[in-house]
């Protein structure tokens, strides 16, 4: 059976939101994060652990994994077109990472209402265990992704 057609413009608008962020977020290309899939309110973000991202301690810097984490919430949040930002996000560091490992951050939407929403990041590696837990608030500001054609 075919989506409705509502559910088939929301995807093609998430995408084409997304892919719109992407290219102008030069913070996550930098990390070499790769936006694999993207729905309305849900965004999966890949990214290699290199060796710049390694912290004294021979493992991936903190900060490195929540960037992950953040910039999957950004992608899922801003699927709706509507330029939004995070006003609250906290982690929580469950395994080490290491130089090589292949991180996968999920985001899916919970609630959204109003100009806010509420979000979870799910950071796991290669072999699909969980490395991290997020929780992010969004807030909607003015403005949209794409400009009216």
């Amino acid at each position: 059976m075919d989506e409705p057609p509502a559910a088939s413009a929301a995807q093609a608008l998430a995408e084409r939101a997304a892919g719109a962020l992407l290219a102008r977020d030069r913070a996550s290309q930098a990390l070499g994060m790769r936006l694999a899939a993207v729905a309305p309110g849900w965004a999966r973000v890949l990214m290699r652990v290199r060796g710049d991202m390694v912290n004294g301690h021979g493992l991936c810097h903190g900060g490195i994994v929540f960037a992950l984490a953040d910039s999957a919430f950004a992608f899922a949040c801003n699927s709706y077109n509507d330029c939004t930002v995070a006003a609250a996000v906290s982690i929580d560091y469950l395994a080490p990472v290491r130089e090589g490992d292949e991180l996968t951050a999920e985001a899916s939407e919970l609630w959204r209402g109003g100009r806010g929403g509420l979000y979870e990041m799910v950071v796991s590696n290669q072999r699909g265990e969980r490395i991290a837990l997020a929780r992010g608030r969004s807030q909607r500001i003015a403005g949209q992704i794409l400009k009216a054609e």
